[in-house]
């Protein structure tokens, strides 16, 4: 009962206020030019650190791309121009499958007894 509750709550589709939410959020990285897929931190999290090394090159390079030109028009504090900012694609994701991959298999690592392929250490 609480599973379909909560996919109904964040379903753009089927809930309003998740559409309201979805749009808000679009525009807003539109502003900037980012993906919501650039919004994720590696430093904070290990497996999008590990995602992000088993990605292409070039799209890693891309999303590095627009995180700067995002800083840059942030600190002059300005927004992309209009015509740029209808070009952009918030919602088109490069990292969740791989994302999905690299939590699934270390799943299975935990799942089997495997130690984990990377730990977080303090300096």
């Amino acid at each position: 009962m609480l599973s379909g509750l909560s996919k109904w709550l964040v379903d753009p589709k089927r809930n309003p206020l998740a559409a309201i939410h979805m749009k808000t959020i679009s525009n807003r990285l539109r502003k900037y030019g980012l993906r919501h897929d650039d919004l994720y931190d590696p430093m904070y999290d290990l497996d999008v650190k590990e995602a992000l090394n088993r990605l292409p090159r070039e799209i890693v390079d891309a999303r590095n791309q627009r995180l700067l030109r995002a800083m840059d028009i942030s600190m002059k504090h300005e927004y992309l121009p209009e015509n740029l900012q209808a070009m952009q694609t918030p919602f088109r994701n490069y990292l969740q499958d791989m994302l999905t991959l690299v939590k699934r298999e270390n799943a299975e690592r935990k799942a089997l007894g495997a130690l984990p392929l990377y730990q977080r250490t303090l300096p």
